[in-house]
C-alpha cells in the first residue's frame, strides 16, 4: 500500500483573493476578487541510491501527489501505483512552510531504477501550453505505446452531454474563471472523476494520477474531456492511460491528430451544443443515437 505522508503544516490553498478596480460605463469601482493559485512544484525521485529533481511545473496546489504520479507514469516512470513507496512533502528546515508544500518527494519501492532520458525536455514546465518541441510519435513508438484496440461505441447524444457536466462540476473555475479541467467519464456519460489546474496537462495529469493510485487503469472504457484545445501532450498522456475516446470543446493540433490515428484513438474537438468534429477514429462514434456498448 502507498505511503503518502503531508506533515503538520498548513497547506497552501488553490484559490486566493485580491482587491481590483472595474471600470463600467466610464466608472470605476473597488472590490474583491478570487483568482486561481499560481505556484511551482519540484518533483523529486528518491530510488534509495540516487535523489534528484527530475521537474518542476507551475501548478494549481491540490492534488500534487496525484499530479506527481500522473506526470510519472505518463513518462514512463511508473508503471503502477506500487512502484511507489512514499510520497510526501519536502521536511527540509532551509525552507519555510510555504516552500516545502511545492517540493513533492516521490521514494520508489525497492531502490526501482529509472530512466531520466524521457524527462529532458520536461525539466521546466510552463502551466500555459505545457511541454514544446523534442516529442515525437516515433519516440512513443520506441516506448512500446500499444494501438487502442476496438471499442467501444458512443452515441453522439452522449457526447452532446459532457461539456455542460464539465462546466458543472468545475467548482474552482466557477469562482475564479481561471482554470482549466480534465473529467473521466463512463460510456453513458456519467461524470466519474474530475481535475482542475491553471494548466491542462497538469489537470490531465492529476486526473491519471488518481486512476493510477485508485489502481483504475487502464482506462479503456472511459471517455476523457479536456476544456481547451487538445495537444500532443494531451493524446500522449491519454494513450498512456489506455483512454479510446478524447474530447475537447477546442481544435486539436496537427500532432494530435497524428497520435490519434497512428494508436488507433478518437478524437473529438469543437464539441459543443449539439455538433462536434471527429478528427479520428469515426468508427467508435454512432451519429443516429444507436445504445452505447
Amino acid at each position: 500500500m502507498l505511503e503518502a505522508t503531508t506533515g503538520s503544516k498548513v497547506r497552501r490553498g488553490n484559490k486566493v483573493k485580491t482587491r481590483i478596480r472595474v471600470v463600467e460605463d466610464g466608472r470605476a469601482r473597488v472590490r474583491s476578487d478570487v483568482l486561481a493559485t499560481e505556484e511551482p512544484m519540484e518533483i523529486r525521485l528518491d530510488s534509495g541510491e540516487s535523489k534528484q529533481t527530475v521537474a518542476v511545473t507551475m501548478r494549481t496546489p491540490g492534488a500534487d501527489f496525484e499530479l506527481a504520479a500522473g506526470f510519472l507514469y505518463g513518462e514512463g516512470i511508473l508503471s503502477s501505483a506500487e512502484d511507489v513507496e512514499k510520497m510526501s512533502y519536502c521536511v527540509s528546515s532551509d525552507l519555510d512552510a510555504e516552500q516545502q508544500y511545492n517540493i513533492v518527494n516521490v521514494k520508489l519501492r525497492g531502490g526501482r531504477s529509472y530512466d531520466l532520458k524521457s524527462l529532458d525536455r520536461h525539466f521546466y514546465t510552463t502551466s500555459a501550453c505545457g511541454v514544446c518541441g523534442k516529442a515525437s510519435l516515433e519516440q512513443l513508438e520506441l516506448r512500446g505505446c500499444p494501438t487502442i484496440p476496438p471499442g467501444p461505441e458512443i452515441s453522439a447524444e452522449t457526447l452532446y452531454s459532457l461539456p455542460d457536466k464539465l462546466n458543472e462540476a468545475q467548482s474552482i473555475f466557477e469562482a475564479t474563471g481561471g482554470l482549466h479541467a480534465a473529467a473521466l467519464f463512463d460510456t453513458g456519460g456519467s461524470l466519474i472523476e474530475i481535475r482542475e489546474d491553471v494548466g491542462r496537462h497538469n489537470a490531465l495529469d492529476k486526473l491519471v494520477g488518481w486512476a493510477l493510485l485508485e489502481g483504475k487503469l487502464p482506462l479503456s472504457n472511459h471517455i476523457i474531456m479536456v476544456s481547451g484545445r487538445s495537444s500532443f501532450e494531451i493524446l500522449q498522456k491519454c494513450l498512456m492511460a489506455g483512454v479510446p475516446l478524447v474530447c475537447a470543446v477546442s481544435a486539436p493540433s496537427s500532432l494530435a491528430v497524428d497520435v490519434a490515428r497512428n494508436f488507433g484513438m478518437t478524437l473529438v474537438g469543437f464539441l459543443r451544443g449539439s455538433r462536434f468534429n471527429v478528427y479520428s477514429g469515426f468508427e467508435r462514434i454512432q451519429p443516429g443515437g444507436t445504445p452505447n456498448r
